[in-house]
């Protein structure tokens, strides 16, 4: 006989704990336990090969003949990207995190402002679950000190993000809502990022105070957070907010750098990947490269393109290697609708908060189920979610729809994700279209949601309408110029070539001055003493010898046509004109330096 034992429960956090929480609500198991639970699975008592338990489970998660194994897999590079941690504020004593209810990490303030967060994007505090009208942060929370639980280097991203939760705080609260940031210096250095500054400043209300924290404490009848600070004047001042929302910094995980030790790659004093001079991506280890906060603290949109750039690295080792393991993806055979009428699907975003905090997104989806040809129409929280993508498979199927609408946020993003899913349930990609109901809606309609709601239902309304006429189109190939032209021939524009063309394509170098090297030939070292005239004069010497690079000195370009693939660019010197054919452009004309007038 075998005894019969309950199955294993997953432990959860309990209903009453998790209002106001960010743990998990799912625990792990424990190893043990997992086994025990694992071991039935193989073990029915005296197995008689009738592999029912294969069918019955429906993870088919039961091999029978499976053995443990070890995977070698070659490689010609690798890329590490691990990523990072936010500082441990419990270790932050001054701050009063983990003592002081109301005070929170920036990481869990952006969890209580999402719509899928705690508290559904409703913006409480979390001692009573009341509406704050004054919140602080507090800058450079771990980062740029030398106390315990404090690194000395910035986190890059702390200033920005504070500002953007503090002007996101504040439109939620319909601007009734003290926003105040607490700072040693604003560090807006991106792109318009100090303009986003200026904004938050003048425009959104927000208040920024130059100051050095003393302490911050609880007053003991309201749990409200008292901040002791010193201003620029050297004046003590305190002031009581109902959250403080601590700016944490960035640091390397244990696992990270765990990871690195493995595979032999140096680190700095802080445990991120020691730079490998000039090279950006490059690590002490020849062909491994990194990218992302591993590297170093950084955004998002630096993160990406030091992707890219670390993948053009990998590249140049794997030119030889292209194509090898390509796997073509299978399709289901296309629908014929030519014959049907329109079955119209619309999916309409609440984008998180994005739109369903300005838009009334249910009144929309209402009026979309009105519109004709609409037969189905649903409200999603992210229709981009990877469960909400296969519901639209799913619901194409199960209603027979022939043509889909998704009223959502930016087109560039999210359209070709939206065609692949459709093709995926057997339509035609170009049987869909989109309504930027965000970007054209609850963006520039921030403050007037009747307007916000109206203008979505007049772009779902002409998506439909356009879509309703649409027809299935055939996709067509054209043969692509492999071979690309780089404008300036500075660090960027020599190092661009450089890769390109050690991945086996033509490159033409376009420089309108008779050298190479554009403002780097004025300097001569970094801060961290790497000699840049060393690496100048060698980065100019590859460039001139290599067979891929067609260099044109003292150049201009004339003129510029063609698309994606087929370019035709003219470009003049003192020998004539001379016409380029090229798939890709690549602008590197770099910047120079302000002169005030």
């Amino acid at each position: 006989d075998v005894e019969r034992r309950e199955r294993m429960k997953v432990p959860v956090v309990p209903a009453q704990e998790r209002v106001g929480g960010f743990q998990e609500v799912r625990l792990q198991v424990e190893e043990e336990v997992a086994r025990q639970e694992a071991s039935r699975c193989l073990d029915c008592g005296g197995c008689c090969e009738c592999y029912q338990c294969v069918t019955a489970c429906k993870a088919g998660a039961v091999l029978h003949d499976m053995e443990e194994e070890r995977r070698v897999l070659e490689v010609g590079a690798v890329i590490l990207a691990p990523g990072f941690e936010t500082v441990d504020a419990r270790k932050l004593r001054t701050y009063g995190y983990g003592r002081i209810k109301n005070v929170v990490t920036s990481k869990e303030f952006e969890r209580i402002l999402s719509a899928s967060g705690p508290f559904q994007g409703h913006m409480v505090r979390l001692s009573d679950h009341q509406e704050p009208k004054r919140i602080a942060w507090i800058q450079c929370a771990g980062s740029r000190n030398i106390n315990e639980g404090d690194h000395p280097y910035y986190s890059s991203v702390c200033c920005m993000y504070a500002i953007k939760q503090a002007v996101i705080a504040r439109e939620h609260a319909k601007g009734d809502l003290d926003a105040t940031i607490f700072f040693m210096d604003m560090r807006t250095f991106g792109k318009d990022f100090e303009r986003y500054y200026d904004r938050a400043r003048e425009e959104m209300g927000v208040r920024f105070v130059r100051s050095r924290i003393h302490s911050v404490v609880e007053d003991p009848d309201t749990r409200s957070p008292l901040i002791r600070y010193v201003d620029e004047d050297g004046k003590v001042h305190q002031e009581l907010f109902d959250m403080v929302v601590l700016s944490v910094g960035m640091e390397p995980s244990p696992t990270a750098v765990e990871l690195a030790k493995k595979v032999g790659v140096e680190l700095d004093p802080y445990g991120f990947s020691s730079q490998g001079g000039l090279e950006a991506v490059a690590t002490s280890r020849p062909g491994i490269f990194v990218c992302g906060a591993f590297e170093g603290p950084k955004d998002i949109p630096e993160t990406v393109m030091q992707a890219s750039s670390a993948v053009g690295k990998a590249e140049t080792l794997l030119a030889e290697a292209r194509y090898t393991e390509i796997l073509e993806r299978s399709y289901p055979e296309e629908i014929d609708i030519s014959k049907d009428e329109p079955r119209i699907g619309v999916f309409v975003c609440d984008c998180g908060i994005n739109i369903a905090s300005v838009v009334r997104v249910p009144e929309v989806r209402d009026y979309a189920s009105s519109l004709p040809g609409v037969i189905y129409a649903a409200e999603n929280l992210f229709s981009c979610s990877q469960d909400n993508i296969q519901r639209m498979v799913e619901v194409i199927k199960e209603q027979g729809l022939n043509r889909v609408v998704v009223a959502s946020c930016s087109p560039r993003t999210h359209e070709p994700l939206f065609r692949e899913t459709i093709r995926q349930a057997g339509l035609n990609p170009y049987l869909f279209e989109m309504a930027n109901i965000r970007d054209q809606g609850s963006w520039v309609h921030q403050q007037e949601p009747e307007k916000a709601t109206q203008k979505a239902k007049d772009l779902v309304r002409m998506a439909v309408a356009k879509v309703r006429n649409a027809r299935p189109l055939e996709q067509l190939t054209v043969p692509v110029e492999q071979t690309a032209l780089v404008v300036g021939g500075g660090v960027a524009g020599m190092n661009s070539a450089l890769n390109i063309a050690e991945q086996g394509y033509t490159v033409h170098l376009v420089e309108k001055t008779d050298q190479l090297g554009g403002i780097a030939r004025r300097l001569h070292t970094t801060i961290e003493g790497d000699d840049i005239q060393a690496y100048l004069e060698d980065l100019v010497e590859r460039v001139k010898k290599h067979p891929k690079i067609k260099l044109h000195l003292k150049s201009e370009i004339k003129s510029h046509t063609g698309f994606v693939g087929n370019f035709q660019t003219q470009i003049s010197n003192s020998k004539g004109t001379e016409e380029i054919r090229h798939g890709v452009t690549i602008m590197a004309t770099g910047a120079r330096p302000y002169e005030p007038k």
